[in-house]
């Protein structure tokens, strides 16, 4: 896509953040926007702030965890527009801590926004995109798609997710004239971490220091230059750029820092002779109703 001025964007995650800036800064270029967020009030202010702009915006409120409120809001957004030629898959959503703590309702959360409806909604747009003249995707998938952690695993699997099907997508698509941009940005200053879900109620998801962190407008940037080159894939930060060649180059010095611990294999296995020696002592009662004895 070389030109924004006259096309249409569907964006997801646009009250804030990331989403946000990119609603901003495709105004500035004469581009329609769908805006999507499950803040209405969001949603309204960054509608009124942009309303001077000469473009038109619609905006839809939806939980994309709602796989039947994603399929209206679409239908609603093709209504609507007539058709769209840019779509930016990029709410997400985080959980902070040992990933065996998580509940199953907080991996269907976490996976529902991250990847399962970014595909829904491609899936619903794609016949519309193949009728454009210059239509492009771009997925949000972060250096956490590219290289993996501790104490976000689920995060790290909606994002390698969300890359391997942008990599399919452009496979199958870029030789019919459909670009396709993976976005990798290392931390960015957005509300993820304050909205991220925690395996300890009230526990805060530490922030990345600030001097390792791009700013949304940054990311918001280098996405519109990555859809003008059409980019397989774009790194933002010098820390994804690292943290990249890492994986690609030294596998085993990334393998090695997220395995070294002083005290962590110790606590496990502390923690499993306690457990053994609370079950060898748990006292012994008589069943009233057959007399058989059992461990209480």
């Amino acid at each position: 896509m070389k030109k924004f001025q006259g096309q249409t964007a569907f964006i997801t995650g646009a009250a804030a953040g990331i989403g946000q800036a990119l609603a901003r800064s495709l105004a500035r270029e004469g581009c329609n926007l769908f805006l999507v967020d499950i803040d209405a009030g969001g949603l309204q202010r960054l509608r009124d702030e942009l309303s001077a702009r000469p473009v038109q915006i619609w905006t839809a409120t939806c939980d994309l965890t709602e796989s039947d409120a994603v399929q209206r809001m679409v239908s609603e957004a093709l209504q609507k527009t007539g058709g769209i030629d840019l779509l930016i898959n990029n709410a997400g959503v985080a959980y902070y801590g040992a990933t065996d703590q998580m509940t199953q309702p907080q991996w269907d959360w976490l996976m529902s926004i991250n990847l399962l409806a970014p595909i829904q909604i491609t899936q619903l747009l794609l016949p519309s995109l193949l009728l454009r003249e210059d239509p492009h995707i771009v997925n949000m998938c972060s250096i956490s798609g590219l290289v993996a952690g501790g104490r976000f695993a689920a995060y790290h699997t909606s994002k390698y997710g969300l890359v391997g099907y942008t990599e399919a997508l452009r496979a199958e698509y870029g030789r019919r004239g459909v670009g396709v941009t993976a976005i990798c940005p290392g931390p960015v200053r957005t509300q993820l971490y304050d909205s991220a879900q925690s395996s300890k109620p009230g526990q805060k998801v530490p922030h990345p220091p600030a001097w390792l962190c791009a700013t949304p407008e940054q990311v918001a940037e280098k996405t519109l230059k990555g859809i003008r080159r059409d980019s397989r894939q774009v790194l933002i930060t010098p820390m994804a750029h690292l943290l990249f060649q890492m994986k690609r180059f030294v596998p085993g010095l990334i393998d090695f820092a997220n395995r070294f611990s002083r005290r962590g294999r110790q606590k496990r296995l502390d923690a499993v002779v306690a457990a053994r020696r609370s079950a060898s002592i748990a006292p012994v009662v008589e069943s009233p109703s057959s007399g058989e004895r059992r461990a209480a």
